[in-house]
């Protein structure tokens, strides 16, 4: 069955991973807790060992600048929900998604996040496309799967573009 609002979401995703590609294949482990300024948020051991983020539930001003190990697990975070979502399934609160510990695990899980959303994205047809959907913005919105789809795409290209631009300031800074 032809789904034309799949097949452009799908290619939108595709290029946008396409893209992730390029700054996730050259991070070093130094890259993923590298500080560019202050305030920051980064993710760090709790007395458990268990990486967690730095949070707020309220932006403060100003902003801090995530860390790219911040941002892996954002990312993380927000599309293992997303996924959630469409599948019917709960998601676990924030504050139980963890970084895995290093770099080189973050990324393994955004890979593996990848393959999921593929497959996510392949198995919906039209009618599951407007589904309503309550994520990430209120119940009463009145969005559907289609949006939250289209709205993964553009996080996770903002996210990579914003992880591809501290990659590419702490290179320089080493210069």
């Amino acid at each position: 069955m032809l789904t034309p609002r799949r097949d452009l979401l799908r290619w939108q995703f595709d290029l946008t991973w396409s893209l992730a590609g390029i700054h996730l294949d050259t991070l070093t482990p130094e890259d993923f807790l590298w500080e560019p300024a202050q305030p920051t948020w980064t993710v760090r051991p709790d007395a458990d060992g268990v990486w967690r983020p730095d949070w707020a539930d309220v932006d403060p001003h100003p902003i801090p600048v995530p860390t790219i190990g911040w941002l892996t697990w954002h990312i993380g975070w927000w599309w293992g929900t997303a996924i959630d979502h469409v599948e019917g399934v709960t998601p676990p609160a924030r504050e139980d998604v963890h970084w895995p510990g290093d770099g080189s695990a973050a990324v393994a899980c955004l890979r593996e996040l990848h393959i999921e959303w593929e497959r996510v994205l392949d198995g919906l047809d039209e009618a599951d496309l407007d589904r309503p959907s309550a994520y990430p913005w209120p119940a009463d919105a009145g969005l559907t799967i289609a949006h939250l789809a289209g709205w993964v795409n553009t996080e996770l290209t903002k996210n990579i573009a914003e992880i591809g631009h501290l990659r590419m300031l702490r290179a320089a800074s080493l210069a």
